[in-house]
């Protein structure tokens, strides 16, 4: 007889996060399959899912250490910080980041255990849509960033006509129109605002304007990337970008800035001088800001500074964990759909030859499998 795989479900341990990696409608969803759910007590109630749900759900609600003792594959949003409880023959399936901490591969590799990181995915298959965690969670990010705009921002973002006059819809502009930026200016724009978009690549430009924003024209080369990110502008491109922007950024009231290059420090879009260009009292959110660095100058992920100047720039670089029912719903679909892709016959059977294995598989038979981790990996080594 098959003994069905165990998974596991972690409570997250980093700062201010909240999501959970399984939901209860997940859960059950899992369970019904013939696979085991064992649940850390207390991993949903962050994100408002009960103890009591997940074991409804047909889940065992257990300790941590039974979790990491119990299970075969152990789900997780971000990398646990005890990692090192993890034993040969186990699988962590998250968004590892591994692109910028390959010493985490590193060191499941050397313990045998398979890394899986979603933040790989190849995003270009049809067929890896439903996988796509950096795609759903950028979704919620764009959302929030534009309540987290206007919440901030002293005035209101619609026009209103009121007995005591008319005060002008805010002006808002969205650098960067990715899923987070194209959901952050369709946000603003239901709230009322007048939206103006901005990305170096011409296909998103086109995406900004079918949204029926405005398009900002600063008159630079395009920068089409790989997989539909954009690649690293060079120097000459980056200063006329970086000059451009400078001037035209002061005429708005608020920046929501989304750019990112997936393993690399996160370009800088708004500088010092520009912040200092903007009116008193306006607000700028940054869904790049990182301990390396953000879109914005001066930004830090988690804080909010006001300039000498009076404007405040808002280091928002989690804002998924901030939503974090919708945000755990939709993760947790993906990982679900992942882990019907990996799992085949009651066990976790890694496919080299699958493109979407060959993405996100990291570390598997104690060897950094997946290339450009291993490139990362073996340049830390020399």
């Amino acid at each position: 007889m098959m003994t069905a795989i165990t998974v596991g479900v972690l409570r997250e341990l980093a700062a201010g996060e909240r999501r959970v990696a399984l939901t209860p409608d997940v859960t059950a969803r899992l369970a019904g399959t013939g696979m085991v759910v064992l649940v850390q007590s207390g991993a949903g109630s962050a994100a408002w899912f009960p103890d009591e749900a997940y074991a409804a759900a047909g889940a065992s609600v257990v300790d941590r250490g039974a979790v990491y003792a119990g299970s075969d594959v152990i789900v997780c949003v971000r990398p646990p910080g005890d990692s090192e409880r993890l034993r040969e023959g186990q699988a962590l399936v998250g968004l590892l980041n591994p692109l910028a901490d390959p010493g985490l591969a590193r060191r499941l590799a050397e313990a045998k255990v398979t890394g899986v990181s979603l933040d790989l995915l190849p995003r270009t298959l049809s067929r890896a849509q439903s996988m796509d965690a950096l795609t759903s969670q950028a979704n919620v990010a764009g959302y929030k960033a534009a309540l987290v705009a206007a919440d901030a921002y002293g005035g209101y973002f619609p026009m209103l006509m009121t007995a005591a006059g008319t005060t002008r819809p805010a002006r808002v502009l969205v650098l960067g129109a990715g899923v987070a930026g194209l959901q952050a200016i369709a946000t603003c724009r239901r709230l009322g605002a007048q939206v103006t978009g901005y990305d170096v690549r011409a296909a998103a430009r086109a995406d900004i304007a079918s949204t029926g924003a405005a398009v900002l024209d600063l008159a630079v080369p395009t920068a089409e990337g790989e997989a539909g990110y954009a690649r690293e502008l060079s120097d000459a491109e980056a200063r006329a970008q970086q000059a451009a922007l400078d001037a035209a950024t002061a005429g708005f009231d608020a920046v929501i800035t989304t750019a990112q290059v997936p393993g690399r420090r996160p370009p800088r879009l708004v500088t010092a001088d520009a912040l200092a260009a903007m009116r008193p009292g306006s607000v700028v959110v940054d869904l790049a800001a990182s301990e390396p660095g953000g879109n914005v100058e001066g930004s830090a992920p988690g804080q909010h500074v006001v300039t000498d100047r009076g404007v405040t720039v808002i280091g928002a670089g989690n804002l998924p964990a901030a939503v974090p029912a919708a945000a755990s719903t939709a993760y947790a679909r993906n990982i679900a759909a992942l882990l019907g892709h990996l799992i085949r016959d009651g066990a976790l059977a890694v496919d080299p030859a699958d493109e979407i294995d060959a993405g996100v598989v990291v570390t598997h038979d104690g060897d950094v499998v997946q290339p450009q981790v291993r490139g990362l990996v073996e340049e830390d080594r020399s």
